[in-house]
């Protein structure tokens, strides 16, 4: 049963003005700091969300068999993902709704200098997301088109709910060059730990090394995804979903998608763009 007094602390934590103005401010302090980040913008803070609205959305977060979880297991990804927003606990679903509210987007557009971005409520691709012991998510960038509003996916933001996380449990966000050379940033997945980024296609990030916590424990995190109308000359590429990344020393396991791209002939690839862009 939801404790209606925990409910109330956790909502007006969250919507409140001493909050946003923590925001606001947070973001006017890293916006050059996001901008400079390599190998492309990104930035992480500690202590992100007030802590009774992490404590409350960690205690209430669904375990591995308590919801129908989209459940991912090919050699690219295995995760459970669940993104059906307005089934989850209060506690969790209010976080994700303030994800998306208007503090939460003037933060984002005075952090990353990207104007007009408009939150998604659909949290296509995103919501919760759970990775269980030896799972993990190979190096990609992301989907750049949302797949119902037809809007640029430029911004992603990451709350990791993982308390006592210890470094040899692995899980580490990394960030991958453009040339797939090296990760050169790696963020351990820690309690209360909040990753921005910009997404275009060349970001690439995952977490591609399979997780080595203890059988009852999991990775868990929110994700929430932000998008423009349109997007700069220069990040303009076709729409795509997402483009796995082949790192040095692994072997490339080709999708169904990938095989059938390589023995169909490119006017009918380009038909078949028109037909369901």
């Amino acid at each position: 049963m939801v404790n209606p007094l925990r409910k109330r602390r956790t909502v007006e934590a969250l919507f409140c003005d001493e909050y946003a103005k923590k925001l606001e401010a947070l973001a006017k302090e890293n916006s050059q700091k996001y901008k400079d980040g390599k190998p492309f913008p990104h930035i992480y803070f500690d202590n992100f969300l007030p802590v009774e609205a992490a404590e409350a959305a960690l205690q209430d977060f669904p375990e591995p068999k308590e919801l129908t979880w989209i459940e991912f297991d090919q050699a690219t990804q295995r995760k459970l993902a669940f993104n059906t927003v307005d089934q989850l606990p209060p506690s969790v679903r209010d976080v994700l709704y303030f994800l998306n509210s208007r503090p939460m987007l003037n933060f984002l557009e005075i952090l990353t200098g990207i104007k007009d971005i408009i939150s998604d409520p659909y949290y296509a691709g995103g919501g919760l997301h759970q990775i269980k012991p030896g799972g993990h998510l190979e190096v990609h960038a992301d989907f750049n088109c949302h797949p119902k509003l037809k809007l640029d996916r430029r911004i992603n933001m990451l709350v990791y709910l993982n308390k006592d996380w210890k470094e040899e449990y692995g899980g580490h966000f990394e960030l991958w060059n453009k040339e797939m050379t090296a990760a050169e940033k790696k963020i351990l997945p820690l309690f209360n730990r909040c990753a921005i980024f910009s997404t275009t296609s060349t970001s690439y990030h995952g977490h591609p090394t399979p997780l080595s916590c203890p059988p009852d424990r999991t990775r868990k995190s929110l994700a929430t995804y932000y998008y423009s109308i349109g997007r700069p000359e220069e990040e303009v590429f076709d729409k795509h979903s997402s483009l796995f990344q082949r790192r040095p020393g692994t072997i490339h396991h080709p999708s169904l998608k990938d095989v059938v791209v390589a023995v169909t002939p490119p006017i009918l690839i380009r038909v078949a763009k028109k037909f369901w862009s």
